[in-house]
């Protein structure tokens, strides 16, 4: 039998936003602060799986999360991820990126090349600025 999927059976996540298709979670990581991933709450594999309507609300929300975290951190780059090799349901990785972070210019999963400079987001800041860039709570796409 299978492992049940993280994504669909969360163990205490920090949500930031979330509707009925999707949410918004604060990934918690100290080494790069304000790292979020956007998942759809239903369990499917392949952006493909969703209908256009549904991957135009999905996209729309990774926009509304990179533009609330560009607003209250000021980042380098943003880095946009959509990987799920290792838990195949459609979920994004919205990744601030700093010129002292510890990988930078590589992905965050490389290597360190340095100890990155301490830096620390106030959630309660973030969930305020993507309650106004992202749809109200409960509608869907």
């Amino acid at each position: 039998m299978n492992a049940p999927c993280p994504l669909c059976q969360p163990d205490r996540e920090t949500v930031l936003w979330q509707d009925r298709s999707a949410r918004v979670v604060l990934v918690g990581d100290p080494a790069y602060p304000g790292f979020c991933r956007v998942i759809w709450q239903a369990h499917v594999a392949e952006m493909t799986d969703l209908t256009p309507a549904q991957r135009r609300h999905l996209m729309e929300l990774v926009f509304g999360v990179e533009t609330a975290l560009r607003q209250v951190l000021r980042p380098t780059k943003i880095n946009l991820a959509s990987l799920g090799n290792q838990v195949p349901h459609v979920h994004w990785h919205v990744i601030p990126r700093f010129a002292d972070d510890a990988s930078f210019p590589d992905a965050i999963w490389a290597a360190p090349r340095r100890a990155g400079a301490p830096r620390s987001v106030d959630a309660a800041v973030l969930r305020q600025v993507l309650g106004s860039t992202l749809p109200a709570a409960g509608e869907t796409g």
